[in-house]
């Protein structure tokens, strides 16, 4: 008797080709949950103000609700909650990504009664104004979750509502397909940019935003030894930052990429000595970044968070911790490795086998369908 495929509706704001962390989550579960033999599909608003429209990206069935615009970071979508009603109805599980008020509101209007998986990427930390009107639809989803979805043990710690719910909790990791990674053409993409063919090359990509910290990793670098900075990403904070180095004499210490193309981005983390992620605020709830190093056996300097970030790269494992926003510490421990090879390359290694062993994105999916499915429990 051939199985019955289980129905798997996915909600989030937005998905591809809106670019973002979670869109990126929600389109890989979108594509590859349907390869154990589920049958998914999405239901997101649209990025602009306009009706709603039924699309396919990639054999993937997405419906984008009308919108009204955007609020708070959040979509106004009257038609969402109707759709979010009717599709509801023929899903086994409604898989919700959030944060996402719209999503929390329509759950609760909608009258559905089956089974609810929610993914908690993170708190918002930023709009306390809307907490205040969020908070009575949050506390309703969480109480009304089956099961809550986090990438690490620290998004359970480090979370201002999640703590109470803990017996709900699930650790599902984000992932990366290793393969993607190992089998790009290798490059001297960083080695060829270097003032000083002798320097320790250290890498960062990001937006160049407050919370990730590359203000911070400057200040640091005054401090630093025969080392090269080279900084892959645009963002708000550009001119300033580039402003600030030249300031400072580090023009032949710090090389400022812009955005890179994913196989040339692919090549700079090949490439580098030491992996730097200095986000200051828990806004940076995981760092996929830090996987994306590692594969390559590269050691990482992470911050010591309340979010998943320290339990991506583990302190004295893989790489080292610091406290955020500390440059000095920043520096001594840039400094350390800079200085010892066999330490770099025995933190790497350990990097490397660390993300196949635990974020290995088919074994991610597979637990999280069975999860899904309600057919694992712990």
């Amino acid at each position: 008797m051939m199985k019955k495929k289980l129905r798997i509706l996915e909600v989030n704001k937005a998905y591809y080709p809106h670019i973002g962390g979670i869109e990126s989550l929600v389109r890989q579960y979108a594509e590859e949950l349907p390869e154990l033999g589920a049958q998914v599909d999405v239901l997101v608003c649209r990025d602009d103000r306009g009706k709603t429209i039924c699309d396919e990206v990639n054999g993937v069935k997405v419906l984008r609700a009308g919108s009204l615009g955007t609020y708070f970071s959040c979509p106004l979508s009257l038609s969402f909650i109707s759709r979010f009603r009717k599709m509801a109805k023929n899903a086994d599980v409604v898989h919700i990504n959030v944060p996402f008020p719209l999503a929390d509101a329509a759950l609760l209007l909608s009258g559905y009664k089956g089974r609810v998986a929610v993914s908690w990427h993170s708190d918002i930390v930023k709009q306390e104004k809307l907490m205040l009107l969020y908070k009575p639809f949050m506390n309703f989803l969480l109480k009304r979750a089956d099961v809550i979805f986090t990438a690490t043990k620290g998004h359970i710690d480090g979370s201002a509502y999640l703590p109470e719910f803990r017996e709900k909790c699930r650790i599902v990791p984000y992932g990366i397909k290793p393969a993607e990674y190992l089998s790009v053409k290798r490059a001297p993409f960083l080695t060829e940019k270097l003032s000083d063919s002798s320097s320790v090359k250290v890498f960062f990509t990001g937006r160049l935003v407050y919370y990730k910290g590359a203000d911070v990793l400057l200040k640091a670098f005054s401090s630093v030894k025969n080392c090269e900075l080279f900084i892959a990403g645009t963002g708000e904070l550009e001119d300033q930052l580039k402003n600030y180095a030249k300031r400072r004499g580090l023009e032949n210490k710090v090389h400022f990429l812009g955005f890179l193309p994913d196989e040339q981005l692919k090549q700079a983390y090949a490439d580098c000595d030491i992996f730097v992620l200095p986000s200051v605020v828990r806004s940076e709830a995981f760092g996929i970044v830090q996987l994306e190093a590692m594969i390559y056996g590269k050691p990482v300097i992470n911050t010591r968070l309340p979010s998943g970030v320290p339990h991506v790269s583990v302190h004295g494992k893989t790489g080292l911790t610091v406290p955020p926003s500390d440059a000095k510490a920043l520096a001594a421990a840039i400094n350390r490795l800079a200085a010892d090879k066999r330490l770099r390359e025995k933190l790497g290694k350990n990097a490397a086998e660390r993300v196949k062993s635990r974020f290995d994105e088919d074994m991610v999916i597979r637990r999280l369908y069975k999860l899904l499915a309600g057919e694992e429990t712990s």
